[in-house]
């Protein structure tokens, strides 16, 4: 049986501190409806796999579980988003996945 409380995770193992922009997509704007006032902001990985990262999203999302991202921040300290929305995009260097997700 699922475990619909417990989110799925996408963890940054290596690398600086994810920067967090403002998205300047229109449709970015329906992520910040709710009870509360969300900041939703984007940011660009660059992954070895960006397809398989997405569909960890979707099925999570299709079962009804939350989906968060977790990094280190610049103090060391483990930090999560929650991840709201994510695609990928292939460069020359290989995958980049972007993702919005929503701060505290």
């Amino acid at each position: 049986m699922a475990d619909f409380s417990t989110p799925e995770k996408i963890t940054i193992i290596e690398g600086p501190t994810p920067t967090f922009e403002t998205p300047t997509e229109t449709w970015a704007l329906s992520l910040t409806e709710g009870p509360t006032l969300a900041r939703v902001a984007v940011t660009r990985l660059r992954t070895f796999n960006g397809p398989a990262l997405v569909e960890r999203c979707w099925k999570a999302w299709d079962s009804g579980r939350p989906v968060t991202l977790e990094y280190r921040s610049e103090e060391g300290l483990t930090e999560e988003a929650q991840i709201v929305a994510a695609r990928y995009t292939e460069v020359a260097e290989g995958h980049v996945l972007l993702l919005h997700v929503r701060l505290n």
